[in-house]
């Protein structure tokens, strides 16, 4: 996400980076700049206009002249202001009440909301160790009961059976009757989509909300839509008391418009977002952080946390006792390595929240992907066990054999089999929990250390 948005604004900003002076012409020129990159990410209007009177009123304020570096004061009003109109901080899921707290999910059909419920119980489970119960009241398309209940196996959420003869409101109600019972701590109630806005929706909707009164309502928003997608949420937030959005398929939507639209529009926060297909691809919504990225300064806060929720720490105690043993680091432990990112969401995935990646050229960027990462793990999976644990037995001929089994050439297999040595020189210098522990001392020293 953020793609076009990060190059234009740091295309902008340069120029006015390594400025010893600032002057109401070149702040001007600057804030077109600013202004035009928006619009072009499909941020609403209004926003717009918000956000560069507020840029513009600092910027030609005292604030930036007494600075010794105007140009970085500058670009540090502008991280301030994306804070801003993105909601400053996040916000927590409100769970604070008589368990089970209930959570209603609103949203136009497409938007991601089955997927998300059950993203969201999974999120529930490893976080904040809730049991949850899902439940579906979509009484017009049976597949998305159907799916439910796949996707709460998946995630090992239990799930409510419902059926179309049923009406919404008895679902709802039967599930947290339910819940309450078996003393569940949540229960998460999918309601039915539609492909556009209308009364009928909003009346089924409205009729449940009153009925099961959730602690939290939250509303499914595609982010691609752009700021279509706020003004929509705005709609919903006319009819029902929203108390947050979750953002979906943010991995696909290079402008980011609707998230920096929604909270300005809406007046409401985005507290999750979805960053990807499966089930764990689900993220808090930290608008500094984002800013951050935005500005291509990288999220790394988020890639430590994300290294020490998916991280398979029993693996990686493991692995340390192996290597402070004096034991070698072989083909099965780097296979492991490389399953470890590709549950992270990939390569892509975890240089985006690098400093500086963003503002690489795209030539570069293009040349990294995951494709390499599928291609090791299937060259992996085509050695004999012997081959995995002891690497200098692979001659030419079992090269050969190797290659054939996964779709590649020796070339590839040498060219894997010479990461895989740099990998295990640098694994030497591992010793004991060192991994773990150096990942939460740089999270400790980030939060401690603003970013300008």
């Amino acid at each position: 996400m953020f793609d076009n948005l990060t190059e234009r604004l740091n295309d902008s900003l340069k120029k006015i980076r390594g400025q010893g002076r600032l002057t109401e012409s070149n702040i001007q020129d600057t804030l077109r700049e600013v202004r035009m990159a928006l619009l072009e990410a499909d941020v609403a209007l209004p926003v717009v206009k918000d956000f560069i009177e507020q840029v513009k009123e600092r910027a030609l304020g005292n604030e930036v002249g007494k600075s010794l570096t105007p140009g970085q004061a500058m670009v540090k009003i502008v991280h301030e202001e994306l804070k801003t109109i993105m909601g400053k901080a996040h916000e927590k899921l409100s769970l604070a009440c008589q368990p089970p707290a209930v959570i209603l999910m609103a949203g136009l059909q497409g938007a991601g909301k089955t997927t998300t419920v059950a993203k969201l119980a999974r999120w529930l489970k490893e976080n904040e160790r809730k049991s949850t119960l899902v439940v579906s009241a979509d009484i017009y398309r049976p597949a998305a009961i159907e799916q439910l209940q796949t996707l709460a196996g998946e995630v090992k959420a239990e799930f409510f059976p419902s059926d179309p003869s049923q009406k919404p409101v008895d679902i709802a109600r039967n599930a947290i009757e339910y819940a309450r019972k078996k003393y569940m701590d949540v229960v998460i109630v999918d309601t039915a989509g539609r492909l556009h806005i209308d009364e009928e929706m909003m009346a089924e909707i409205k009729e449940v909300h009153a009925a099961i009164k959730p602690i939290e309502t939250l509303f499914v928003v595609d982010s691609m839509t752009g700021q279509d997608a706020a003004n929509t949420a705005k709609a919903f937030h006319d009819a029902l008391p929203l108390t947050g959005v979750i953002l979906t398929k943010t991995d696909g939507d290079a402008r980011g418009g609707a998230a920096l639209s929604i909270r300005h529009i809406t007046g409401k926060p985005i507290k999750f977002m979805g960053v990807g297909e499966k089930t764990a691809a689900l993220e808090l919504f930290h608008p500094d952080r984002l800013a951050s990225r935005i500005l291509g300064m990288g999220d790394v806060l988020t890639l430590i946390e994300d290294i020490e929720s998916k991280m398979d720490k029993e693996k990686a105690e493991k692995l340390a006792k192996k290597i402070d043993k004096g034991k070698s680091f072989n083909l099965e432990d780097y296979r492991d390595q490389l399953l470890q990112i590709k549950n992270m969401g990939g390569v892509m995935s975890m240089l985006d929240k690098l400093p500086g990646v963003a503002n690489l050229p795209a030539a570069v960027k293009e040349k990294v992907n995951d494709k390499e990462l599928f291609q090791q793990l299937a060259m992996i999976n085509s050695m004999t066990p012997k081959e995995r644990k002891s690497p200098d037995i692979i001659n030419t001929s079992r090269k050969q054999r190797i290659a054939t089994g996964s779709g590649t050439d020796v070339q590839d297999i040498n060219k894997m089999l010479k990461q895989f040595e740099q990998m295990q020189k640098m694994m030497k210098k591992f010793k004991k929990g060192n991994i773990l522990n150096m990942m939460r001392g740089m999270k400790g020293n980030i939060g401690r250390r603003a970013p300008f």
